[in-house]
């Protein structure tokens, strides 16, 4: 069951994103997770296991020009299930009702298990180079 998430699922979502690998040292998950709850043009989706666990996630975000794709997680037991497949089929759906007229995401550079996936889902790379500048310093 996929379902919007609620603030008493920041624990185990964090976990996941952690246990995937997704944290950064200079991105606050926690925060992250907070904003986007907050947020009018954003959203977090969950993917609940058969014993109620949360065995998948994905954020989303409408900057009111595109739909973005952020800290897709499934848990290491749930993979090859097709459980990020229907995250991002459900993300897509989120973001088309939303009237994006178009999905993006990050991918670090040299993830080709994550490249890999995406891709064949239909996305595509894009000839950008992202720049980026962190604020608090």
């Amino acid at each position: 069951m996929i379902r919007r998430a609620h603030a008493g699922d920041a624990g185990p979502v964090v976990a996941l994103w952690r246990d995937c690998g997704l944290a950064r040292p200079w991105n606050d998950p926690e925060q992250d997770f907070a904003r986007a709850l907050a947020a009018e043009g954003a959203t977090i989706l969950v993917a609940q296991g058969e014993g109620g666990e949360i065995a998948g996630s994905v954020m989303l975000g409408d900057d009111g020009h595109r739909g973005w794709v952020y800290y897709l997680a499934v848990a290491p037991a749930a993979r090859g299930t097709g459980l990020g497949r229907a995250l991002m089929a459900e993300a897509e759906a989120w973001l088309r009702a939303r009237g994006c007229p178009k999905i993006q995401l990050m991918v670090r550079e040299g993830n080709a298990e994550a490249l890999g996936f995406y891709e064949a889902l239909g996305l595509e790379r894009q000839g950008v180079v992202t720049l980026g500048r962190f604020l608090n310093d």
